[in-house]
This record gives C-alpha cells, sequence and structure tokens, in this order.
C-alpha cells in the first residue's frame, strides 16, 4: 500500500485525535456530547482504519500524549493550589501563636504592677531581717504571680542577703544593684532597708524585662540580668 498523502495524514490524526478526546469526555459524564462523540468516533475509526498500521499507532500515541498533557496540566495547577492553601493555613497558624505569646506577655506585665505594692508602702524597720521576714515582705510588695521567679533571682543573687556586697564589682543588695546606689531613687535608706531594694528590684524588672518572671528566664539563659 501506497503511504497516504500528508494532507490526508493531517486530517486523520486531527479527526482521530477529536475522536478519542470525545470518547473521554463522554466517559466523564458528559452527555450532552454523546451524539457528536459517537459520530466523531465513527468518522475516526473509518479514517484510521484507511491508514497503514505504523501511522495508526501515530495517530493512536499523539491522541494518548494530548490527554496525558491535559491531565498534567490539571495536576500542576490543583498542586498548586494546594500548597499556597497550605501556606495560607501556616502563616496564620504562626501569627495566631505569635499574637497569643504577645497576648501573655503583655497579661504578665499587667498583672504584676495590678498586684505589685505602691513604692510609697513602708514597713517596719528593723535591726535584722530572718529570711523568711525577707520573703514575707517580698511576697507582698511583688505579688503572688510574680514572686516566686523574683525569689529565683533573689536566691541566686544575694541568698537573701540585704548586705550582700560583690567583691569584684561592688553590686549591692537583694538584687544586687550596680552600683548599689542607684536604689537610692526609692528611697535614701537603700543600704539597710531590704523593702527599698525589694521596691527598687522589682521596678528594675519591670521596667527591663516586663516582669520578674521574663527577667528570670532571661536569667536562667545568662545567669545574669
Amino acid at each position: 500500500m501506497s503511504p497516504m498523502p500528508l494532507r490526508g495524514f493531517a486530517v486523520a490524526s486531527a479527526t482521530a485525535v477529536t475522536a478519542v478526546g470525545s470518547v473521554v469526555g463522554v466517559a466523564s459524564g458528559s452527555s450532552a456530547q454523546n451524539n457528536d462523540a459517537q459520530a466523531a468516533t465513527a468518522t475516526g475509526a473509518t479514517l484510521l482504519a484507511d491508514l497503514p498500521a505504523d501511522q495508526q499507532a501515530q495517530v493512536q500515541t499523539a491522541s494518548l500524549t494530548q490527554q496525558a498533557d491535559a491531565v498534567a496540566v490539571q495536576a500542576d495547577a490543583s498542586a498548586r493550589k494546594d500548597a499556597e492553601q497550605a501556606a495560607r493555613a501556616a502563616a496564620a497558624k504562626t501569627a495566631q501563636a505569635k499574637k497569643a505569646a504577645a497576648d501573655k506577655a503583655a497579661s504578665e506585665r499587667a498583672e504584676a504592677k495590678t498586684e505589685a505594692v505602691d513604692s510609697t508602702a513602708s514597713f517596719p524597720v528593723r535591726s535584722s531581717y530572718t529570711v523568711a521576714q525577707l520573703k514575707a515582705m517580698a511576697a507582698e510588695i511583688v505579688g503572688s504571680s510574680q514572686f516566686q521567679c523574683f525569689s529565683n533571682i533573689v536566691d541566686h543573687e544575694s541568698t537573701w542577703n540585704y548586705l550582700a556586697v560583690n567583691p569584684s564589682s561592688g553590686a549591692y543588695g537583694l538584687v544586687q544593684a550596680l552600683p548599689g546606689s542607684k536604689m537610692a531613687t526609692v528611697a535614701a535608706d537603700w543600704q539597710t532597708n531590704p523593702a527599698t531594694q525589694i521596691k527598687w528590684g522589682l521596678n528594675y524588672m519591670n521596667t527591663a524585662y516586663g516582669s520578674p518572671c521574663q527577667a528570670w528566664a532571661f536569667w536562667q539563659v545568662h545567669h545574669a540580668y
């Protein structure tokens, strides 16, 4: 059999591809195309039958390749859409976590300021104090929600010795203010009155870190504050 003219081969290929594509459309549930698909299939089958076997294979391969390309394009679009949705969801989750952390920090700062006793509050001056008395004083000044963090810092800085002096730096008192004279901003008796030292320490922690608990978190990492 002589080879089919190029124009005839092109027409046959196009018709066959259309026919196969129509059949696929019918299989996917498009009832409106049923009659056209059947007609196109019959025409395509007739033209394919007129072609040599190798040319029939070429036409069928072209049809399948076209269908595969279409499916691949749809799959890529679906994958991009899924990736974009996942990225948006992750970004929203991260934003919510950051907001929750910020809200918690703000709440702790507000709570610490609400519970703290006014810096003008006075306590009886004693010639000496026990650790239990110093802790009770600090709990009243600092407030219950922040006291343990405040206490942890004092434990490490001075072991609750309000007369403690660092021999290297000269830092002084319960919270080891450096220099100790900074505490004069609260009262002139900063060297002998632990209440003055506690009030200054609380104000410093609130100002520098937001709260005693945030100061303690910093201390655990740096072993200083």
